[in-house]
């Protein structure tokens, strides 16, 4: 498959738009804005990211730019249903294959550590995959091991008084290794189906932190084995979400993807590309701010929302 790429005149992401395409595993075609000729592509991206002050240019430019008219005549040739069926088949090849269940363990607690870096709803899903679980008729633990945010410890316990759900949780500014060594050790003497522990949020480029993470699963599976690290994904950030999945990947191994934030016009591509690149698969999706909004992911409907018109 041929993709064709458009460079006006002040585009900046034309390189990256054309490093994506390759990565798909398809060829990327460089098409200028003044050339009348598609090369026989099969698809095209019209790349944003101008620079400052350019937007107008590029707009003006684009009314008229031979390509723009091109594609114009092409798209309307097209037969739209085997166009988007196309698009569907290649999205769909693109995706793990991995099994999207949640681990469970029947003999012994099931350790799920939550992942992520700051803003991307990671506490809150915590909570709502407690309260899903819980709904399945599962006995759950929740493990307060983001110490260092302000008042972090104080919102998961306030879920878990919403939810019925105890939280093992320690002073501000504790070890959070030591809590979710406690935890692990709770859930094992009292039975409970699942532990899920809140980490703090950090960022993928500190590496003290990233270390701060890597010693809470070593010390957890001291006692007991970790069987999920899920890494929260804020489903309307751009490409840089799939650097920071891959740095947490490297550093602890992930198992698997909530994407968040995905109500509004979000359509989370970057879930997608991500799944994709790092064979990680999708297993929840938050689609608001109540419970409710928390679901399994659906592939299926997931791209043909995605590539609705």
């Amino acid at each position: 498959m041929k993709v064709g790429v458009v460079t006006f005149p002040g585009t900046l992401d034309d390189r990256d738009a054309a490093r994506a395409a390759t990565h798909a595993g398809t060829t990327a075609v460089s098409l200028w804005h003044n050339d009348a000729d598609l090369k026989g592509v099969d698809a095209v991206i019209l790349p944003g990211g101008f620079s400052y002050g350019d937007y107008l240019r590029c707009g003006a430019i684009s009314r008229f730019a031979p390509v723009i008219e091109k594609i114009i005549d092409a798209a309307k040739s097209r037969k739209d249903d085997n166009f988007l069926d196309s698009v569907k088949a290649t999205l769909t090849d693109s995706l793990s294959t991995k099994s999207r269940n949640i681990a469970f363990d029947a003999q012994q607690p099931t350790v799920l550590l939550i992942v992520g870096v700051n803003g991307t709803g990671k506490t809150t899903s915590a909570a709502k995959l407690a309260n899903y679980l819980k709904n399945e008729n599962k006995k759950v633990l929740m493990a307060a091991a983001d110490t260092f945010r302000a008042a972090a410890v104080a919102q998961i316990q306030t879920w878990g008084e919403r939810i019925g759900i105890p939280v093992i949780s320690g002073n501000d500014g504790a070890d959070p290794a030591a809590v979710a060594f406690d935890a692990a050790k709770r859930a094992i003497a009292e039975k409970f189906d699942y532990l899920i522990i809140d980490t703090a949020g950090r960022l993928h480029t500190k590496d003290n932190l990233m270390a701060e993470l890597e010693k809470v699963k070593r010390v957890v599976e001291k006692v007991i084995p970790v069987s999920e690290i899920l890494f929260v994904l804020d489903g309307t950030t751009g490409q840089n979400g799939l650097a920071q999945a891959q740095i947490f990947n490297e550093s602890v191994g992930l198992t698997g993807l909530i994407v968040t934030k995905l109500d509004g016009s979000a359509k989370g591509g970057i879930a997608i590309a991500t799944e994709a690149a790092l064979d990680l698969p999708i297993k929840f999706i938050g689609t608001g701010e109540t419970l409710a909004d928390f679901s399994r992911f659906d592939s299926a409907k997931y791209l043909e929302d995605l590539t609705s018109l």
